[in-house]
């Protein structure tokens, strides 16, 4: 049975036969609603790369526990590092596009407000949705058992877009038109892919201008147009089968 899984704010500098704290809103969790106990075990991360394994040595009033390390694992990054720029879709879609693109190992979302798509973040009016997004990576990080955590950045402009991919040391565009498919690319063995997923409606031609100068590769999948709130995770799989990361 795979231990229950805890986000702490850092392991750093935690040796094994020290005591953490697990408190604030994961050790109400922890005791409250999991209803762990004392003797039980479970494993923390940082979401930075560390994990420790240990064992519950008490718990306070349902608020926290304190956990009695017995293992720490330190996990390098791993490579290539895979960013996906999302179009922002519609109702309930961005977080499982988030969801799915976290299980599968992508290591940060960068939401967009692309010229088509219909879905504004505007002022506060973003501040929910945003943190929805960020909530669910996290919680899928935990459920999928990764060491480094999900990142959602703020909302990204187009030129935000076009600087990422210009820093990139792969950007892939996927776009319907194009006649190149996604099995043709030559990937990095490491550094960074940067992916970027358009609306529904597809990107407005002078985005795919913008994104071929600062160096973006068009690609398509197949023949079948997906929704933008799957198209990103296909896709990342279909790189991540040609990495070192799944072979």
């Amino acid at each position: 049975m795979s231990l229950p899984v805890h986000l702490v704010a850092s392991l750093s500098g935690v040796a094994v036969g020290e005591v953490v704290t697990v408190d604030g809103p994961e050790g109400h969790h922890a005791v409250a609603v999991r209803r762990l106990e004392v003797g039980e075990a479970v494993m923390l991360t940082d979401g930075a790369g560390t994990t420790a394994t240990g064992t519950i040595a008490a718990t306070h009033a349902k608020r926290s526990m304190d956990v009695l390390v017995d293992r720490l694992v330190a996990d390098e990054e791993p490579a290539p590092r895979f960013t996906v720029v999302q179009a922002l879709p519609k109702g309930d879609r961005g977080e499982l596009a988030v969801e799915l693109m976290t299980e599968i190992g992508v290591s940060a979302i960068v939401p967009w407000a692309a010229a088509r798509s219909i879905v504004s973040w505007r002022g506060e009016r973003g501040a929910k949705p945003l943190a929805r997004w960020r909530s669910t990576a996290r919680e899928a990080s935990k459920q999928s058992r990764r060491s480094w955590f999900a990142q959602v950045a703020d909302l990204a402009s187009t030129a935000e877009v076009a600087a990422l991919v210009a820093s990139a040391d792969l950007a892939v565009l996927l776009w319907e038109s194009a006649e190149t498919p996604v099995a043709a690319l030559t990937l990095p063995a490491s550094g960074e892919i940067v992916l970027i997923v358009g609306p529904e409606g597809s990107f407005a031609p002078e985005e795919v201008e913008l994104f071929r100068d600062a160096g973006a590769v068009t690609v398509r999948l197949g023949s079948e147009v997906l929704r933008t709130s799957t198209a990103g995770v296909a896709a990342v799989a279909a790189l991540l089968s040609r990495t070192s990361r799944w072979t």
